[in-house]
């Protein structure tokens, strides 16, 4: 179960359900599965981007969930010292426990809701691996890490760190009360979120209860994806189904519409989705390995300064 939650959604300020006469849902484009794998030493992950054209996704490049994964004493694993540029990495702890420690001195513990939003921009050094503490004991750990890419004008600007608390996410439900809406950042409904982002964007988990529907108002400059994280449901209009690992990636509109299943399984009783959309930079985009930047000339000078160590040093202590 996600940790941020309420007991009674009625309680919170509404969304109000947008008029169908004067909106456009959007339609659903695709629906791919995303492949498992393993990311640092070795922990699982679902890849949510693969097979997907990178149009579609712009401004966001990669995302990975994280688990969902009942670690046993011992086994939990993170990543060692790496480098990035060029782009924002945003980690959101849905249940579980990561250390983020980087070299202009930010970090800390994120667990249970919590986010970290690192603006790469210039060149950092970062570290993520669960504490010494939940690697003794085991226990749940669940998140993503999202990907979102910086225009060309800023990809060298200075490197940032926020830590976004479960306690500041912003809080709303649909008009029925039918799914509970966390806005980790963005505009939505008149409300913004506490992330502070360079590329327009919004980022929204929603948990929607068995046979609810979740209808959202949506800039028309943004893209629309939405992930499934836990559970069964359908998207759009036209009821395409989608269940737990897979992305829909929406078309022109302005609201996006998600219905969760009657049926649910034991263990997700909720269709928990992931809610993203940004205005595309519309930029060319080289991706390699820890870098996202326009030419691959760029790379090559990407790893040359990392060798070089005008990325940043790895910390003392």
């Amino acid at each position: 179960m996600p940790a941020i939650t309420v007991e009674d959604t009625l309680t919170l300020p509404r969304i109000a359900e947008p008029d169908p006469a004067s909106t456009a849902t959007r339609p659903v484009l695709s629906v791919t599965s995303a492949p498992s794998g393993f990311e640092g030493e070795g922990f699982p992950v679902r890849r949510a981007f693969a097979g997907v054209d990178r149009t579609l996704l712009d401004p966001f490049v990669h995302m990975d969930q994280m688990g969902e994964v009942e670690y046993a004493p011992g086994e939990a694993k993170g990543t060692g010292w790496h480098p990035h540029r060029g782009f924002e990495t945003v980690t959101y702890m849905i249940d579980g426990t990561f250390r983020h420690r980087d070299s202009i001195g930010g970090g800390g513990l994120i667990t249970n809701g919590d986010t970290q939003w690192m603006t790469a921009g210039s060149g950092i050094l970062h570290i993520e691996r669960p504490p010494e503490e939940l690697v003794a004991s085991g226990g749940l750990f669940h998140g993503i890490q999202l990907w979102v890419n910086l225009p060309k004008a800023e990809k060298m600007t200075a490197p940032r760190y926020q830590d976004i608390g479960a306690g500041k996410v912003a809080l709303l439900s649909t008009a029925d009360g039918g799914a509970l809406v966390r806005l980790i950042a963005g505009d939505l409904a008149g409300v913004a979120g506490p992330g502070a982002t360079h590329s327009p964007m919004t980022m929204v988990h929603a948990t929607v209860s068995r046979g609810a529907k979740l209808v959202l108002p949506w800039r028309q400059d943004f893209n629309a994806l939405v992930y499934v994280l836990a559970g069964r449901g359908s998207a759009g209009e036209s009821g395409q189904p989608i269940h737990s690992g897979q992305l829909a990636v929406f078309g022109e509109g302005d609201t996006i519409r998600v219905d969760a299943d009657l049926t649910q399984e034991s263990r997700s009783p909720d269709l928990d989705v992931l809610v993203l959309g940004g205005r595309p930079i519309r930029e060319p985009v080289f991706a390699y390995g820890p870098f996202v930047m326009n030419t691959k000339d760029e790379i090559a000078q990407a790893f040359e300064d990392f060798h070089a160590g005008r990325l940043g040093t790895i910390p003392t202590g």
